[in-house]
């Protein structure tokens, strides 16, 4: 893995010379043509066709920073799909900024659609860890999509992109490539151990950092009856751990006063038949903390937004700090896993120089090399002391291919309450990443609303593992209803959710239906009103209505006589019945937020 210090010195602006091919190699393969701009006589370009799709390897002669252009005729696009896409779903111009990718930024990947949900440009490259200058967009000159990827190679040095054959639709694709991404060296994921797919209750936006070991403990009770598996102790758990701010961060000891002995409150919650995880954002120092004087060196730039500063894993001795942290927490307190917040912090380093009093050898002057050395040591460290039987948590947005190999349970970001941004952001992750389980961002919801409200963002989380976070002694007993009838029913319905084939749809239109099947089960959520295509060689189908529409529109190829199992949005069973389905449309009705199960009717008698 290159370490290279070459500067990508992407400009800000566009040039219209990055459309230029004059002189530059080009090749072309399925439609996409792909341009190496770089001075002529430093790079090779090479197209090789291979059992997926096609190889480009352009390697360096010497040492050089190479421009690639990936383009294709506009046609009938209307969305172009990438790991940090988050609400910015449509087809960018060409003088869009650059952005930046990396192990701990997005991933180098990406697939342009058409209105058909089909991809017209699919890619992956194998520089998954150092950094790369990134831009995409519309051509208004030349009537083309264009992808430019920067970046720095050694003499020697060849960088790979992946393309794939147009045509098929963006989640079959993008499966292409994740599978291209776990083969490659390094790649491979990380284990997930069966409680890390099991439903976690959260402390974050039920408690805030105002959290104490009586109050877990008793949420913890309850959580245990209602089927979870896993406790997240989540921020303001540490000394100095209050007012959102982190000007105590670096020490990562208990709060004396909240958690009095935290290995008897792990103990406690293990008693009560969940495994418990903590958070802790290894790379922020705050000036409170007894480390500061001897890190502060290695903490060069200032966050006034979390009120602390970040620490530069490019220096050995952050890193050995991280491990030697994080490994005392997991021996001391019986800890079944970490929560591990705000790598991406990190970036800030990306393209400056270190600090110049590193008193050992081990600096790596690339962020990422620097990030994936630390990972790699937290990871065996854990492997260590709990063989496979242990989780670590990433966040959105470093939850791509390369990081499956360091973390098994990959959250979306933060967005409470926000179900949509739950569904999308689970999905997207899902869609690339080749291991690890996903988990949704941390459910919450008004206690005083209509108990539907749980039915809603539950749907959100449907298609990863949910995370909740209300506090459950608190909930009426309609929420609490609720909440046990989707658990059950997420339980139930596991194994075709979490590791079934599933086809969301168009990523501009927010994933409307997606559609899971295995083995013998299909699980159907509909988040508009739209047609939902059936098939009765499918023997048990579950349909969620996560809609306001009181009925759902089935359209099917051959006959079915179904024995339907309506529930409303709060889990109350509605009157069973037995349909006689005909080719062609059928209604059936579905409550609002609720559900309905079918299965074949010959096989209840």
């Amino acid at each position: 893995m290159a370490t290279t210090s070459i500067t990508i010195g992407a400009p800000s602006t566009f040039a219209p010379d990055l459309w230029s091919d004059h002189g530059l190699q080009t090749a072309s393969t399925h439609g996409t043509v792909v341009t190496a701009l770089a001075p002529q006589g430093t790079v090779r370009l090479v197209l090789a066709d291979e059992a997926l799709g096609t190889c480009a390897a352009v390697t360096a002669r010497i040492d050089t920073v190479v421009t690639v252009r990936l383009d294709v005729p506009l046609g009938d696009a209307v969305g172009y799909w990438h790991p940090n896409a988050g609400s910015d779903r449509t087809l960018p111009a060409d003088w869009s900024p650059w952005r930046h990718v990396s192990l701990v930024e997005s991933a180098p990947a990406g697939c342009l659609y058409d209105t058909a949900g089909r991809a017209l440009l699919a890619f992956a490259t194998d520089r998954t860890v150092a950094l790369t200058g990134v831009r995409f967009g519309v051509s208004e000159e030349h009537k083309r999509f264009g992808v430019w990827l920067r970046l720095p190679l050694t003499a020697g040095e060849t960088y790979r992109i992946r393309l794939l054959p147009p045509g098929g639709t963006v989640a079959g694709t993008l499966r292409a490539l994740r599978r291209w991404f776990a083969a490659l060296p390094g790649g491979e994921p990380m284990p997930t151990p069966e409680f890390g797919r099991t439903p976690v209750y959260s402390t974050w936006y039920s408690f805030t950092q105002d959290v104490c070991a009586a109050d877990v403990e008793r949420e913890a009770a309850l959580a245990a009856e209602l089927g979870f598996g896993q406790l997240f102790l989540d921020d303001g758990w540490q000394r100095y751990g209050s007012g959102r701010g982190y000007s105590g961060c670096g020490d990562w000891r208990p709060d004396p006063d909240k958690f009095p002995d935290l290995r008897t409150h792990v103990e406690t919650v293990h008693a009560l038949g969940l495994r418990q995880v903590l958070w802790i954002a290894p790379l922020l120092l705050g000036e409170r903390s007894d480390v500061f004087p001897w890190l502060s060196r290695f903490a060069t730039h200032w966050s006034p937004t979390l009120e602390c500063w970040i620490l530069d894993p490019r220096h050995v001795e952050v890193r050995d700090h991280v491990l030697r942290t994080c490994l005392q927490l997991v021996d001391e307190f019986g800890l079944d896993g970490l929560k591990a917040d705000f790598l991406d912090e990190a970036m800030v380093y990306a393209g400056t120089r270190g600090a110049q009093d590193s008193t050992l050898d081990g600096y790596l002057p690339d962020v990422g090399a620097a990030l994936a050395a630390m990972l790699t040591d937290l990871r065996q460290g854990l492997r260590d002391r709990r063989g496979d039987e242990f989780v670590i948590e990433l966040r959105q947005r470093y939850t791509g291919p390369a990081m499956t190999a360091f973390g098994n349970l990959l959250r979306a970001n933060d967005c409470p309450a926000d179900a949509v941004a739950n569904r999308v952001r689970t999905l997207d992750i899902a869609l690339l990443a080749p291991g690890g389980t996903v988990h949704s961002d941390m459910l919450m919801w008004d206690p005083q609303a209509d108990a539907d409200v749980v039915a809603r963002q539950f749907h959100g989380a449907l298609h990863a593992v949910p995370q909740i976070s209300a506090r459950l002694a608190e909930l009426p007993d309609a929420h609490r209803d609720a909440l046990a009838f989707w658990l059950s029913t997420w339980r139930a319905l596991r194994p075709t959710l979490l590791s079934g084939h599933y086809e969301p749809g168009r990523p501009d239109q927010l994933y409307p239906q997606v559609i899971a099947t295995g083995d013998d089960r299909c699980v159907i959520t509909c988040f508009v009103d739209r047609i939902v295509p059936l098939c009765p060689d499918l023997r048990q189908v579950s349909l969620i209505n996560a809609t306001s529409a009181h009925q759902l529109f089935l359209d099917l190829d051959a006959p079915w006589t179904v024995h339907l199992s309506p529930h409303d949005a709060q889990g109350r069973a509605q009157a069973p019945l037995i349909r006689e389905l005909t080719p062609g449309l059928n209604t059936v009705d579905v409550p609002p937020g609720g559900l309905c199960h079918l299965r074949e009717a010959a096989e209840l008698t």
